[in-house]
């Protein structure tokens, strides 16, 4: 593109482009961790000359993909716009710096969705353009941009994975029967969303009881390659021997974090199926989270009981809800619900949710905020 700073109808387009970065990046959903979510693209007088994503740790990052196909063309690049969602960065890592990559390309221009907040780069990416000549615009499609990211975002500040806690329950707030039977509270459509979520994450979460009693798979049912490591938190171990979580494949696998000195024997026979086994004296939702953020997490989904659930929204691991909820009533009071006692004795007291969202899901309605 020629003529900056941009007019109008510039603005316009670098929307246009903006957003084909962020639909790119998506194709690596769930699988980038611990780096962020990233496409790119490369356009030359409204032509896209070369386009690219991340598709993992260690692999090209995505301005490097665009840039090859960029160049592939044979076109002059000098006056070429480079869009990309997030910050080029400026460090040897697994990869070299793609700063370095757009300078040597010799391309004129570039657009950046939004600036990057790992430390490493936080800045310098654009700096580094800029001193080599380059006209750089920033924070087109910024809110987009940054919501795509989020999970990266929370890591790189506090340590942590970003927390997601999804339940589906009843219309009048319960998750099973009062015999604990709860297959299935939503329908299908739900259900294949929630397949979705999962393969949106790094991890999910559940705990020893909802094992015992709903023996899930808390796999992604065939929607995409990736599944997230499943993640069992028990702190007594009894679990039965034929649970489907201890079926190990290439793209499923297994973390059972528990307590030393208990359950010896099933332990090493989980061990023996390739289960992995994490004896930790402190197994609390912080302690957890911790451990997978030390292991470059970026998401984790909490898919468990209200006992779980709500120690983990008490220790503030949880930074987003999902509420799935069925046109259906249940009735009775020691129905479970699906988030236990958070020692609230106040109606204002109660923890409100921000930007929140409502949408039907044929039958099912479901509503996400923030903590």
């Amino acid at each position: 593109m020629s003529g900056y700073p941009p007019t109008q109808f510039d603005l316009t387009q670098h929307d246009r482009y903006m957003q084909q970065c962020l639909e790119l990046a998506q194709q690596a959903i769930g699988q980038t961790a611990p780096n962020p979510m990233v496409g790119s693209v490369v356009v030359k007088n409204g032509r896209v000359l070369g386009k690219g994503f991340h598709p993992k740790a260690g692999q090209p990052h995505a301005e490097v993909f665009a840039i090859r196909e960029a160049v592939q063309t044979g076109e002059d690049l000098s006056d070429a716009t480079l869009y990309v969602n997030l910050e080029p960065c400026n460090h040897h890592g697994r990869t070299p710096p793609c700063s370095e990559a757009i300078v040597h390309a010799g391309i004129g221009h570039v657009v950046i969705g939004a600036i990057d907040t790992d430390p490493r780069v936080a800045g310098t990416g654009r700096d580094r353009l800029r001193a080599a000549g380059i006209s750089v615009v920033t924070s087109v499609l910024e809110q987009k941009c940054l919501e795509l990211n989020e999970a990266f975002f929370h890591r790189i500040k506090t340590g942590l994975p970003f927390g997601i806690f999804k339940y589906a329950m009843t219309l009048d707030g319960k998750i099973a029967t009062t015999s604990g039977h709860s297959y299935w509270i939503t329908g299908q459509a739900s259900r294949n969303l929630v397949h979705n979520l999962r393969a949106s994450c790094d991890a999910v979460i559940t705990g020893g009881n909802t094992v015992r009693l709903d023996n899930p798979h808390l796999n992604t049912h065939g929607v995409s390659k990736h599944c997230p490591l499943r993640v069992v938190v028990t702190q007594t171990c009894e679990l039965p021997e034929d649970a489907n979580l201890w079926k190990i494949t290439d793209i499923e696998k297994t973390l059972v974090i528990t307590l030393p000195d208990i359950q010896s024997g099933l332990k090493q026979k989980l061990r023996d199926r390739q289960v992995e086994v994490l004896e930790l004296a402190d197994i609390s939702p912080q302690v957890v989270m911790k451990e997978l953020g030390r292991r470059g997490f970026n998401s984790v989904l909490w898919e468990c009981g209200g006992r779980l659930g709500a120690a983990a929204i008490k220790a503030q691991m949880v930074q987003k809800i999902y509420a799935f909820i069925a046109p259906k009533l249940i009735g009775g009071f020691e129905a479970p619900s699906p988030i236990d006692d958070l020692d609230l004795r106040l109606m204002t007291q109660a923890i409100n949710l921000s930007r929140t969202q409502f949408q039907q899901i044929d039958a099912d309605f479901l509503i996400t905020g923030y903590v």
